[in-house]
């Protein structure tokens, strides 16, 4: 199992719309950077989990958790010319983009915002603090763990 975090924009869709979705899964989709797609593609993998980061708002922060629960497959939207993700170079013999579905898993207590895991030495080394802009990417399982705790107030219920 690997861990990672998923990079959305609250009001294009946030933790409460997967929460809201049925069954509380949704399309991980409209991902069109290279090496985030590499990550979906070749290493994102059905179990694994998901911190569910708002990006892009007054506060960027880590909000909740989710759990990979499809692996990757072509996104669909780029073989449809009304999407804005639509990619007239892909093909479904040869596509290019790809996505996941993911299940909601749980709120935080509390937001744990950017400001403070670029202030925390234990967080040093993330991804996040070292190359923020990339949508998916890897964490750390003790990073995991110490944000799940951090996010519940010390109380591990993610």
């Amino acid at each position: 199992m690997k861990y990672w975090l998923f990079k959305s924009e609250p009001d294009e869709y946030g933790l409460d719309d997967l929460k809201a979705e049925t069954g509380q899964t949704g399309r991980w989709d409209g991902i069109r950077n290279y090496q985030a797609r590499n990550f979906l593609r070749d290493q994102v993998a059905e179990g694994d989990g998901v911190l569910f980061y708002h990006s892009a708002c007054k506060v960027p922060a880590i909000v909740g958790t989710a759990r990979v629960v499809r692996a990757a497959y072509p996104d669909p939207a780029q073989f449809n010319p009304e999407s804005k993700y639509f990619d007239p170079k892909a093909s479904t013999d040869k596509p290019r983009w790809f996505c996941v579905d993911i299940q909601w898993q749980s709120q935080f207590a509390r937001p744990v915002p950017l400001a403070e895991i670029k202030r925390d030495p234990a967080l040093a080394e993330m991804v996040l603090v070292k190359q923020g802009r990339l949508s998916i990417q890897p964490v750390a399982e003790p990073e995991w763990q110490y944000l799940i705790a951090r996010g519940n107030n010390g109380h591990n219920v993610g």
